[in-house]
């Protein structure tokens, strides 16, 4: 019972800050009409969570980022692809009541942002792998899957939370105007990370 609850506990921790991943998932849960439509935003964060929590506790992330040229090349990529994605949720224009979809993320295009922000996210990845893969070593056998499973439990549940809670806001604001303004937000802390990334690019490269 020790390992379910350190690892609910720790994982519930480092999911609850505001991040990159956090507001896709709202933004996805906000912009449609119905919860069902934003499921893909939601399973595959949820399964890259999964993926990386895996790896943390396995320790196959850890022997990946010894090589700082390979930090470097991550921490690049996200640089690059958050400032676009930043660009994109600010022109978007939601449209909560409208007919028209084309304002709103496809299936395709939710899993691949999705995706993007949960595996080009060398600040989130390297914190699972310092507190989650670093915590894990304190269990071992079953109690290690047992921590590992209690983390990846959170993590789904958060994610769905996030797009339930973003489906009500959506509801009670038929003109869009509340959730443009949140996707202005959303860009704006989009632009701050991958202004973070490129600093972390250059620390490691002076």
């Amino acid at each position: 019972m020790e390992p379910l609850i350190h690892g609910i506990i720790l994982a519930f921790g480092l999911i609850l800050p505001l991040g990159v991943q956090n507001v896709f998932v709202f933004n996805q849960g906000a912009t449609h009409k119905k919860f069902t439509n934003a499921l893909p935003a939601v399973v595959t964060a949820g399964i890259c969570d999964t993926l990386l929590i895996y790896m943390a506790v396995a320790g196959v992330s850890v022997i990946v980022f010894s090589f700082e040229w390979l930090k470097i090349l991550l921490f690049g990529v996200g640089l690059f692809f958050l400032a676009y994605m930043g660009w994109i949720i600010w022109k978007d224009r939601p449209e909560v009541n409208g007919n028209t979809e084309g304002n709103r993320f496809s299936t395709r295009r939710q899993i691949t942002f999705a995706a993007s922000v949960s595996l080009l996210n060398p600040h989130a990845i390297l914190d699972t792998i310092g507190v989650i893969g670093t915590s894990s070593l304190t269990y071992s056998g079953y109690d290690k899957w047992v921590f590992m499973i209690g983390c990846i439990v959170v993590s789904w549940i958060w994610f769905i939370s996030l797009a339930v809670v973003g489906r009500k806001i959506g509801q009670f604001n038929g003109t869009g105007n509340f959730l443009k303004r949140i996707n202005q937000i959303s860009a704006i802390i989009i632009w701050i990370m991958a202004i973070y990334m490129g600093y972390q690019v250059y620390l490691l490269l002076i």
